[in-house]
């Protein structure tokens, strides 16, 4: 996809669009909330999966005003958030993912919206480095808002793992430090266009979460 230089938004446009989408974004994660229900998934063995697309959701609410570049990009951001795991995790293929965005979208939104989940949808491996390898990485790269969303959502691992104390968690969080650099490194394309960018703000933020848990246990 071509990368035109694009943008942001000011951050009280953004919050404003919020209250406008409001009803939509909630219609949303309903649905996704019932899909990763209606094949049992969880999340961290105790939660339904909606708790981690929430926080992928307050990840895009608390930051999105740093990538957003137009109204018209809202939904796909946030339709991105919820549905980023539905292809990998509960069973849709791309053309279900698009025929859910078609709902509440035009089509260039829903083709948009689409492209995040299938960016952010593991390559087949049987190890963590298989399924994220380059092939992958360089899918969100291409692919506009595709890095923020998946900024948004180890965000939202890391500060469950640092937040809930149990081996599994401690464990990931070892994980996480370790690939901190190149994961960062793998989904910035280092574009002008605020689409594809990853915010240093959001990076400080995992950062600190890792940083503050290691230095405390």
């Amino acid at each position: 996809m071509e990368k035109r230089e694009k943008q942001s938004m000011p951050k009280q446009m953004f919050r404003e669009l919020l209250v406008k989408y409001a009803l939509q974004i909630e219609h949303v994660r309903q649905l996704a909330h019932e899909l990763h229900r209606s094949v049992n998934q969880t999340y961290g063995k105790v939660h339904p999966y909606g708790f981690h697309l929430d926080m992928v959701a307050k990840g895009v609410q608390d930051y999105g005003y740093l990538v957003c570049a137009s109204e018209d990009d809202v939904l796909p951001l946030f339709f991105g958030a919820y549905y980023h795991d539905s292809i990998e995790d509960a069973r849709l293929t791309y053309n279900d993912v698009m025929k859910v965005a078609r709902d509440f979208m035009t089509e260039e939104q829903a083709l948009m919206a689409t492209e995040i989940v299938y960016a952010l949808t593991n390559d087949k491996g049987r190890t963590r480095a298989e399924r994220a390898g380059e092939h992958y990485y360089q899918g969100i790269r291409q692919t506009p808002y595709a890095p923020f969303v998946k900024l948004c959502d180890r965000l939202a691992n890391i500060t469950y793992s640092c937040q809930t104390k149990n081996a599994n968690n401690s464990r990931m969080k070892q994980i996480y430090r370790e690939e901190l650099p190149h994961f960062l490194s793998s989904i910035d394309s280092h574009s002008t266009d605020v689409r594809f960018s990853v915010p240093a703000e959001v990076v400080a933020q995992l950062s600190a979460c890792l940083t503050d848990d290691f230095e405390h246990e």
